[in-house]
């Protein structure tokens, strides 16, 4: 029988409305479901039960005497541990931050509260988020819910190993090199990158860069679609928001009359041979339901380049100063990309932003042509979380530590939005993401084709979503027993 935290999103939210599901049955359900299984894969890092169970009681009582709810009432969520919580810990995944506990919730965190969300906990992070490992000093790693000795990837890993066991019902990320869209892949759930600016951030420092983004991640695109139109907001200290923004509700697409493009690579990531391999068989299953399907992509050229400039300005303005004062007062992952920094001019900065304008021109051109381009979400399948990031792809040395994220980070400079769809397996068994990416601002647009492709295989025996073995995850290792688990290279 299937328990309460099993539900999707908006199950629960239609049951919770019509009486039939107690928020307090729904947080008591995704308690024991953490508190039976987490020990597996570390997802839910700080724990919020007390104030989510008298939060539940309250959510019960406002739907017992006819209140208006909100359009997540009385919904355990997922917050990851980079966004601030009102007395709750937040360590950004940082040993400098170990016992932060903030006196105020961040912008999102209020909003999702706001709709009627319940905070459930904090979900496992990188420290600060650098890497697409989901490890650090603080908390340890988190494992892959399908294979807790495997990386859950990151920087939203938490959130998606918590969201594929049903530890909550939706789960908040964030995103610059695909931090909500690779752990989304590797934890067979979606994940969504939307347009800079649509989901404020007050955080961002250098207001007009977009490279990083909030987003929501969920078990289905419905569920997504759930929390994004919850948290799309305006907040005037976002210089990238806007209230003229695409927020029109999207007709039901009919993915016949798609043109679309698909490529394994955009013509320079380094994507493995078994990643090229499953693809190619997935998108051959996909092609016919489509008007068109085409092997093309952007011209893509600079984008590692541009990359790597325009993160590290982005790091240097964060975490100079610390870095500064004590060198090792920040991880591998931070000083890598700060040491990368400080080698930069200021030519090499404006070289930069104009390859990402030049990068962004042709990708305009080329969604005239095209209607979606789908590739893989990342370049290769799960491996151990003890490989802090993978050094070489089939045996070819990889640029940098995040130069395996190329397929997802050649979206973050162009700008568009970019879902990660769960389809089926690879052929280690791991789930396999396609990255989904539409013309910029057609965020709802967007969901509603990743719905329609999400509902032509649902009961697709090799596309549909892979569910993890609860039963033998509760069975499983505490992870923190495994060697390794707080060592970051």
């Amino acid at each position: 029988m299937t328990e309460p935290c099993d539900l999707s999103a908006t199950e629960a939210r239609r049951l919770i409305g019509a009486k039939n599901l107690s928020p307090v049955e729904l947080v008591d359900s995704c308690i024991d479901r953490i508190e039976t299984i987490d020990h597996a894969i570390n997802a839910m890092v700080a724990r919020d039960f007390d104030r989510a169970r008298i939060a539940a009681r309250e959510a019960e009582a406002a739907v017992m005497r006819g209140a208006s709810l909100g359009a997540l009432h009385g919904l355990p969520i997922g917050i990851k541990d980079l966004e601030d919580t009102e007395g709750l810990r937040t360590t950004y995944g940082s040993t400098r931050f170990a016992n932060h506990v903030p006196h105020a919730d961040q912008h999102l965190v209020k909003t999702i509260r706001a709709a009627g969300g319940i905070v459930l906990g904090k979900t496992n992070t990188p420290e600060f988020g650098a890497g697409a490992n989901t490890i650090n000093a603080v908390y340890g790693a988190t494992g892959n819910p399908f294979d807790p000795l495997k990386s859950a990837a990151g920087s939203s890993g938490g959130s998606a190993a918590a969201l594929a066991t049903s530890m909550v019902s939706l789960a908040s990320g964030s995103d610059m090199g695909g931090s909500l869209r690779n752990p989304a892949a590797f934890c067979g759930i979606v994940g969504m990158r939307p347009s800079p600016g649509i989901v404020p951030s007050e955080k961002r420092l250098l207001g007009a860069s977009g490279l990083s983004v909030l987003g929501p991640m969920a078990r289905s695109v419905d569920d997504l679609s759930l929390l994004f139109r919850a948290i799309e907001a305006i907040d005037t200290r976002d210089m990238l928001n806007s209230p003229y923004q695409n927020r029109e509700i999207a007709p039901r697409i009919d993915l016949s009359s798609l043109r679309v493009a698909y490529s394994a690579d955009l013509g320079f990531a380094p994507t493995s041979h078994a990643v090229r391999h499953c693809f190619n068989d997935k998108i051959a299953q996909l092609a016919p339901l489509f008007h068109t399907a085409a092997p093309t992509n952007p011209d893509c050229t600079g984008s590692d380049e541009s990359f790597a400039v325009l993160r590290a300005v982005n790091f240097l303005a964060s975490f100079l100063e610390p870095y500064q004062r004590d060198p090792a007062s920040v991880g591998p992952n931070i000083r890598a990309n700060l040491e990368e920094g400080l080698r930069y001019s200021a030519t090499d900065v404006a070289r930069a932003l104009a390859t990402q304008t030049a990068l962004y021109q042709r990708w305009q051109h080329f969604f005239t042509e095209y209607d979606l381009l789908i590739t893989p979400t990342v370049t290769i399948t799960p491996r151990p979380w003890t490989e802090l990031f993978p050094t070489s792809i089939d045996d070819v040395p990889t640029r940098s530590y995040y130069h395996w994220l190329a397929l997802v980070y050649a979206v973050t400079l162009a700008g568009h939005p970019a879902i990660s769809l769960p389809l089926g397996r690879d052929n280690d068994g791991m789930p396999f993401g396609i990255q989904l990416i539409a013309p910029r601002h057609h965020d709802h647009r967007l969901i509603a084709v990743a719905g329609a492709i999400e509902a032509a295989t649902a009961d697709h025996p090799t596309l549909s979503r892979p569910i993890p073995d609860i039963q033998k995850l509760s069975k499983a290792a505490p992870l923190h027993d495994i060697p390794g688990f707080k060592t970051l290279g």
